[in-house]
């Protein structure tokens, strides 16, 4: 497609050079192109054409549209430099030659002033000039602006995830996969594979923490793989150079995910071994998925775990067994180093994997016991999920032998059955009659079990000496002793109270025909103390005071209630003679 370039014709002056930039023809002038290309300058002064030189430029960094900012640029046209053109900028000025041995301030100079001091300090814009950089990548090597660009990516990065964590509250993990991506997170995925892993390797090499890598593999993946239908149940032919591409983006992601089992998701992983198998990558690439996969089982659900056969063959089975076998087996390989994750949940995941595949018409007998018996014991509560996956696989398989089904049964142990297990199991027809015999057996021995523990405490009252019986029968007549003397004590009590009432009504009703008994009393009344209740005692003192304190005084005195001969000998005192010495 041939360029008008109306900025060029309103000039009115004649076109004396046409250059041919990767196929686009631009009619230029050579004054305006020389003074700032030493490149064509020369290739002006080579040409023989006296009247219209035709240059060719066919591998021009940034192609007709890099060819066409370096012009204007030369014709001093006003344009924007900005993060996505200024590697192409940097590049075509290397190209061209447009450096300041022909001009002042010349086009490398400028590119190179705006990407050191705008473009590389910021993530986002260090992430578009590292993009730019796809297209013509040779020449940005040469000019060691990808160098440049991965450091200053791989610094800001691991600032900004510093600055995070830092500020980032007590409570929350850096091990959580639910981690804020930022927007340059994003960005950075839309780099090709090559430049994306050489980030990650410089990120990595920084310090970046290991748990925000998880999240942008993450991103990484579902943006790059989801052309793959790695969980539909079509035909999954592919095409060969799509096939390609792909196998280098699974098997780069599988070399850059972290040591640590906990960084990345069960789900990531789940779908880069899905593709592995799809696309078909190395051994080693698989490998390294399945055991990834093997130590992140503690965190897996069952779809992670379900893997389909890749396969349009009516005979094979719907899901992968082979490989989730391996899976388990590698995990079992981590617990034996102390890096497993619960294993009751891991148990009841692979009994509920087990149970899905189990319906599987094509699922061979050897195939389901191999898989069925490599659950260890101790990751199983009970052994009602291997129950349920037994009794969906015969019933999906009815023309199974009575040896067959009886090997089906050998994978569980009836012991361990719950009580509502064992009550199904006694009553399922498709279980061969040992297995219900077993069943039977165990129940039975499960209720002695049950019955012996109820009637020990029984034993062990029996099973008591004789000769501590006189003690606690002594004990109990003592006891019984007490307690007839408190009742015989309370009523003893509630006697006397009652006489201590009676004295006090009766004493008080003599005393009222006396008036000084009246004025004591009405003295009394006056104290504080007057309405507090008399005991028995008190009552019967000042009684037996108010009839004495009528009696003689003195020697003299008679029987006491009589009234003496002489009144005055109570009333006048004894004389008493003064001695004198003088």
């Amino acid at each position: 497609m041939e360029r008008t370039s109306q900025w060029i014709f309103s000039l009115d002056i004649p076109s004396d050079v046409t250059v041919h930039a990767a196929g686009v023809p631009f009619s230029l002038h050579k004054f305006p192109l020389i003074l700032k290309s030493g490149y064509i300058r020369q290739a002006v002064l080579e040409s023989r054409e006296a009247e219209k030189t035709v240059l060719v430029l066919p591998d021009v960094p940034g192609g007709s549209d890099g060819f066409e900012l370096a012009a204007k640029f030369c014709y001093g046209i006003h344009f924007d430099v900005t993060p996505e053109n200024a590697a192409t900028l940097r590049c075509v000025a290397e190209y061209l030659e447009m450096t300041e041995k022909y001009a002042a301030s010349n086009l490398v100079q400028r590119s190179e002033t705006y990407i050191n001091e705008v473009a590389l300090k910021t993530l986002p814009a260090a992430i578009a000039v590292l993009r730019n950089c796809e297209s013509f990548l040779s020449k940005a090597e040469e000019v060691e602006l990808v160098s440049r660009c991965i450091d200053a990516i791989a610094f800001l990065a691991c600032k900004e995830s510093q600055g995070q964590v830092t500020a980032a509250p007590a409570s929350r993990s850096l091990l959580n996969d639910d981690l804020v991506v930022e927007q340059w997170s994003e960005d950075l995925t839309s780099l090709r594979i090559d430049l994306f892993q050489r980030v990650l390797v410089a990120m990595m090499s920084r310090g970046f923490k290991e748990a925000a890598l998880g999240s942008i593999l993450t991103l990484y993946a579902h943006k790059s793989l989801c052309c793959l239908d790695t969980y539909g149940t079509g035909a999954w032919k592919i095409e060969a150079q799509l096939a390609q591409e792909k196998r280098v983006v699974v098997e780069t992601l599988a070399g850059l995910l972290p040591r640590e089992s906990r960084a990345v998701s069960a789900s990531l992983i789940s779908v880069l071994l899905r593709a592995s198998i799809l696309v078909e990558t190395s051994e080693a690439c698989r490998v390294n998925l399945e055991r990834g996969m093997g130590s992140s089982l503690g965190c897996a659900v069952l779809d992670d775990i379900l893997i389909p056969t890749y396969s349009s063959s009516t005979d094979d089975t719907l899901f992968d067994v082979d490989t989730l076998h391996r899976i388990v087996s590698y995990h079992l390989e981590f617990e034996l180093l102390g890096s497993c994750g619960d294993r009751e949940s891991v148990g009841k995941l692979l009994e509920s994997c087990i149970a899905e595949i189990a319906s599987d018409p094509n699922l061979s007998v050897a195939k389901f016991v191999t898989l069925a018996e490599v659950i260890p014991d101790h990751y199983k509560v009970t052994e009602d999920g291997v129950y349920r996956a037994v009794d969906i696989y015969l019933k999906a398989h009815p023309n199974l032998s009575d040896l067959e089904r009886k090997k089906v049964c050998t994978v569980m142990n009836c012991q361990r059955l719950s009580k509502e297990a064992c009550a199904h199991a006694v009553q399922n027809e498709r279980l061969p009659v040992y297995t219900a015999v077993q069943v039977l057996f165990y129940e039975q021995q499960g209720l002695q079990a049950v019955i012996s523990e109820k009637l020990m405490p029984v034993e062990k009252l029996c099973s008591c000496s004789s000769d501590n019986l006189p003690a606690a029968l002594e004990m109990a007549s003592l006891q019984r002793e007490n307690e007839a003397l408190k009742l015989k004590n309370l009523k003893l009590k509630k006697k006397l109270e009652d006489m201590e009432k009676r004295e006090i009504v009766r004493f008080s009703g003599s005393g009222s025909d006396s008036s000084s008994a009246r004025d004591s009393t009405a003295q009394s009344s006056d104290k504080p103390g007057s309405l507090r209740r008399k005991s028995f005692i008190n009552s019967m003192s000042k009684s037996l005071g108010w009839f004495y304190s009528f009696a003689p005084i003195g020697p003299a005195q008679g029987r006491a209630g009589t009234t003496p001969a002489n009144p005055e000998a109570c009333t006048k005192p004894r004389g008493h003679r003064r001695h004198s010495v003088s």
